[in-house]
């Protein structure tokens, strides 16, 4: 049995434990295991940690269930992601409320250079199916990786585009890995896993219950860079992924349509209310993100600039990929934000860096 793949579980499956609360259980304990070995009056010192909590972590209730979905992890060949692991989604990392505990089935890179997310109506126009499948297939050379919820409509789509185009795609569920939900989309399931995965952050076991898709949207809107909404109501998920995208300080993209659909209504509100930027096709979104600029040879490193320790460290992380997005180098150095923020601000005036859209920099010529 893997101990730290035991431990961990074991955290993740702690009832009416959330994510903040894991999260202080592990830094207030000193380790994951000494969460374990803690008395109850200490767990009660730890915020969001009251006796009833405390005292199911002394009994180790959860250690039964662990041991159950360890077998089956194993079984079952699924990997397991905890939020300190290297492995684990870095975009996810910053987010207070993002699960401790990943399940993942696939072979995808959870933390590929490039990731769109793509949420849209569940029944979409003929137009609708088209502007997606288009978008999808135009990005191809852009070597991204394409994220959704896998159901009707936009995300399944989105995701059989993917297969089509042999884009790495991902189906962020709503239920556990055993449970594909729609059970319609089995077929499409198991070509994406041929170059693309799927990923829960629910235990096996898990059916798809209404309450589970709004904290699915909040996994897609937090490890994309970009998300692209497709005709979308004024309520619905899509708008709710949205709006968590806007939350977590991302780029979100929507497709116009008619002021007299009611299906576009969400999209054309999104770029009304500037939470959108306007995209009409791939090229669009592409040059917003400044992805077109990864075609463009790597630029030497200034030299002979006057550079801080900090300042060099950032140089150095740059030097390293085309361009780098600002939430991967604060998460990569561990820098306050404000603090990366003001030292790329100070290289960008000594010409080191230039800034990108889509909050991305790279090393200046």
């Amino acid at each position: 049995m893997d101990e730290k793949q035991f431990y961990q579980l074991a955290l993740a499956l702690l009832p009416n434990v959330g994510p903040i609360s894991a999260r202080n259980l592990v830094s207030y304990s000193g380790s994951l295991e000494a969460v374990f070995t803690n008395k109850k009056r200490q767990l009660t010192q730890i915020p969001g940690i009251g006796l009833s909590i405390a005292d199911a972590i002394v009994k180790k209730s959860s250690f039964e269930d662990a041991e159950q979905q360890l077998e089956r992890i194993e079984k079952n060949g699924v990997k397991t992601l905890f939020y300190l692991d290297n492995d684990y989604p870095w975009r996810m990392k910053p987010i207070k409320d993002a699960p401790v505990l990943l399940f993942y089935k696939g072979n995808a890179d959870l933390n590929a250079p490039k990731i769109l997310g793509v949420v849209g109506t569940r029944r979409p126009s003929a137009h609708g199916k088209e502007i997606t499948e288009n978008i999808i297939s135009d990005l191809k050379d852009h070597s991204l990786l394409v994220i959704s919820g896998l159901a009707y409509g936009v995300d399944i789509t989105a995701h059989r585009a993917c297969v089509q185009s042999d884009i790495p795609t991902v189906g962020v569920m709503g239920s556990s890995l055993d449970i594909i939900y729609p059970s319609a989309h089995k077929k499409t399931v198991e070509k994406m896993c041929e170059n693309g995965g799927l990923l829960s952050e629910f235990p096996f076991s898990t059916k798809p219950d209404a309450m589970n898709f709004p904290m699915r949207n909040r996994i897609i809107a937090g490890m994309c860079d970009a998300l692209l909404v497709v005709e979308s109501a004024l309520k619905g998920g899509s708008m709710i992924s949205a709006e968590i995208a806007n939350g977590y300080d991302k780029d979100v993209f929507a497709v116009p349509g008619r002021p007299t659909d009611i299906s576009s209504a969400g999209c054309n509100y999104l770029i009304k209310n500037h939470k959108a930027h306007l995209v009409e096709n791939a090229n669009d979104l592409a040059e917003a993100m400044g992805w077109h600029h990864n075609n463009a040879e790597k630029p030497q490193r200034t030299l002979f600039i006057e550079m801080n320790e900090e300042e060099k460290q950032i140089t150095s992380l740059l030097s390293t990929d085309v361009d780098i997005s600002i939430d991967k180098i604060i998460n990569t150095l561990v820098f306050p934000p404000s603090q990366v923020a003001s030292l790329l601000l100070q290289l960008e005036f000594k010409g080191v860096v230039k800034p990108l859209p889509g909050k991305r920099y790279v090393l200046a010529n």
